[in-house]
């Protein structure tokens, strides 16, 4: 009974809360009519526009919750469960900071102390080898998905591809580096950000052979569906290492899209078929670069973007 009790406490308090801020007055207009901005954490006044307050700290929980029974389920304590971490992130950490709860350093004592719990803390995480090979695994997920500046939701999906692989028994007689990178690729295509497999190979300890090899496997075994690569979601990240211009990024976006209506980029690779077009985008555009400055950017070889440019150019109806 305490439980129920406690919450019908904190509402009361929340609409307390939430009526004394509906009866701020604005200082420019007068008006009491000031709302509270959640997305924004701001008391903003609905007639002037007025900000009253910017950066409160949103109190309430992340998750919604309709019923008590809903409520009851879902009310957690901690940071949220995350696929990125072997044990789900439900585990205890040890701070490796040998300091206090006043932020004093520690005794050479307890600092021993520690150094020998935290070792054990970190043994007792993992009980058997497929666990270890699991916290391998996501290790390199996450080191590689830093190296390529992709977002959170794309390693949270890695993550449960390869735990997907690892449940149909995939790893057998494969590298685990090799089948994660397989994940962190098939994740990337299957969010729509886009990196090539140069790129993911780049980063890797494994050859891109192997990673193209295992991405097809896997894809094909736990029945991925995933998209052909679109040419356009390589265009704003090139232009912007080019340092070139919103016109010239359309442009080069109207030559794809007239290219792949012509069934030119059948068969071709994404990344070069979007450096070509950047390069005849910035000559029409009158931002010239340089075949070999726009390789460097896209990882394709100059013969590569010429064969494109000129199939590019000769669609657009300029020769």
């Amino acid at each position: 009974m305490e439980g129920p009790s406690r919450q019908r406490t904190r509402e009361t308090e929340t609409e307390q809360e939430t009526e004394s801020d509906e009866s701020v007055e604005c200082p420019e207009c007068g008006s009491d009519d000031v709302v509270m901005d959640a997305d924004q954490g701001e008391l903003v006044c609905d007639d002037c526009g007025l900000v009253l307050d910017e950066r409160q700290i949103d109190r309430g929980p992340e998750w919604r919750a309709f019923n008590h029974s809903e409520r009851q389920s879902k009310s957690r304590v901690g940071a949220p469960v995350t696929e990125t971490m072997h044990d789900k992130g439900l585990t205890t950490t040890i701070d490796w900071k040998d300091k206090d709860a006043y932020g004093r350093s520690l005794s050479s004592e307890k600092r021993s102390q520690m150094h020998r719990l935290r070792k054990w803390q970190e043994r007792i995480r993992t009980k058997d080898a497929g666990e270890r090979n699991l916290q391998f695994a996501l290790s390199e997920v996450d080191r590689m998905a830093s190296a390529l500046g992709v977002p959170r939701s794309v390693r949270e999906v890695a993550s449960v591809i390869y735990r997907r692989a690892l449940k149909e028994d995939l790893i057998r007689g494969r590298s685990i580096e090799g089948v994660a990178t397989a994940a962190l690729y098939a994740a990337c295509r299957q969010e729509g950000i886009p990196r090539s497999l140069d790129e993911v190979a780049e980063v890797s300890r494994v050859e891109q052979k192997e990673i193209g090899r295992t991405y097809r496997y896997i894809s094909q075994e736990l029945g991925l569906e995933l998209k052909p690569v679109d040419p356009k979601q390589f265009v704003p990240r090139f232009a912007s290492s080019l340092g070139l211009s919103e016109e010239t990024q359309a442009k080069a976006t109207e030559i794809i899209d007239v290219s792949a209506e012509q069934g030119l980029l059948s068969g071709k690779s994404p990344t070069g078929f979007a450096a070509a077009a950047i390069y005849a985008a910035s000559l029409l555009c009158n931002e010239k670069k340089t075949q070999r400055e726009v390789a460097e950017v896209a990882q394709v070889t100059e013969v590569t973007i010429r064969n494109r440019y000129q199939e590019q150019i000769e669609a657009m109806g300029f020769r």
